[in-house]
């Protein structure tokens, strides 16, 4: 399988997705938006990626790439291509699918647990409720039309979504790593308030078994998406 994977900013970039497709055997090319890299064309991959980002789906006036962005992430959905979204990613694809991303009435940011939303989604995917993940965002999306709904939050209802068994959405992050954290951490823990949904930064990559832990969840994920 060939991969187009769309990085936004240097400190997000695929981490255990490239861990992931590398023991699969799958191609994987990192697209880096923020450096000037040119937008694949969807012949040029089997699967489409878009990681986080500070930034918002609606900043189009500040940064050029996000409504190319948007037109590609359609036409590979018309052409049968899959598409994933992680965080900024996900909303990107709801965005694109015409759905509204607006600011979230809190923060959430750390390990905090998710909910599965019973329904075909969740069947499909084989979710059941997660203890805890990896959060870090501060906006939020309404459901595609069209989309199955299959995990919620105590801040955030709208935290996963399945398209045509061809779009995967999720607000949280099964990808991040030790290392990853750490670079979110010290790119963006001035953010990090007193919120319900926020914990110190500090503590956010303290526990190294937290991110052995994601591995299986994201790998499951992954090799049930791609195999729809």
């Amino acid at each position: 399988m060939r991969i187009a994977c769309l990085q936004h900013v240097e400190y997000e970039g695929p981490a255990g997705i490239a861990r992931w497709a590398a023991a699969r055997g799958h191609a994987l090319h990192v697209v880096r938006l923020y450096d000037g890299d040119a937008l694949p064309e969807p012949v040029d991959f089997d699967l489409l990626v878009m990681m986080g980002g500070p930034m918002s789906v609606n900043d189009e006036d500040r940064f050029a790439w996000l409504r190319p962005e948007k037109q590609l992430i359609c036409e590979a959905l018309d052409d049968g291509l899959r598409v994933l979204g992680i965080c900024l990613g996900a909303q990107l694809i709801a965005n694109a699918l015409g759905a509204r991303v607006y600011r979230g009435m809190y923060k959430e940011i750390g390990w905090l647990p998710i909910e599965r939303v019973p329904g075909p989604a969740a069947d499909i995917l084989q979710i059941g409720d997660w203890p805890e993940v990896f959060h870090w965002h501060g906006e939020t999306f309404d459901l595609p039309n069209g989309a199955g709904h299959w995990a919620r939050s105590a801040g955030y209802t709208n935290q996963a979504f399945l398209y045509q068994r061809r779009a995967l959405g999720m607000q949280f992050h099964l990808e991040v790593t030790l290392e990853s954290a750490r670079l979110l951490v010290q790119h963006g823990g001035a953010e990090i308030g007193n919120g319900p949904y926020e914990q110190p930064a500090g503590s956010l990559a303290a526990m190294p078994e937290r991110f052995t832990r994601l591995e299986p969840l994201l790998t499951g994920v992954l090799d049930r998406f791609v195999s729809l």
